[in-house]
């Protein structure tokens, strides 16, 4: 019959394994928000730049009424228009995406700028 020396490593390799689990379980929520953030990022550039060419097209009708285009943009683009304004001819918005759910970590916001071409002289 064969003897367990009580001072044996027996276990350890149970403890090793559930400390490498617990470290790849965090790097992948890591990886998981990183992925998150991002994506919440590029939504927030792109309903920027396509309400801020909404508002731009629509500028003969008003500024209410472009800007009222802007927000319908990034409604529908599931992002919170923050500012929508007039500088001579450029529409300039800024939009913000909804919080990414970690640490209270505000949305990514993003601005744009969108009018008419100008002739390079």
């Amino acid at each position: 019959m064969r003897q367990v020396d009580p001072r044996g490593d027996s276990g350890a390799a149970t403890i090793w394994t559930a400390m490498a689990t617990a470290a790849l379980m965090g790097v992948a929520a890591l990886a998981c928000w990183l992925a998150a953030t991002v994506t919440a990022r590029h939504r927030a550039e792109a309903a920027a730049d396509l309400s801020a060419l909404a508002a731009a097209s629509h500028a003969a009708e008003g500024p209410a009424q472009a800007c009222d285009r802007a927000r319908w943009i990034a409604d529908e683009m599931r992002v919170r228009l923050l500012t929508c304004r007039w500088q001579h001819l450029d529409a300039l918005v800024e939009v913000q995406a909804p919080d990414v759910g970690f640490a209270n970590i505000p949305g990514p916001a993003a601005r744009a700028r969108a009018g008419p071409a100008t002739p390079e002289g």
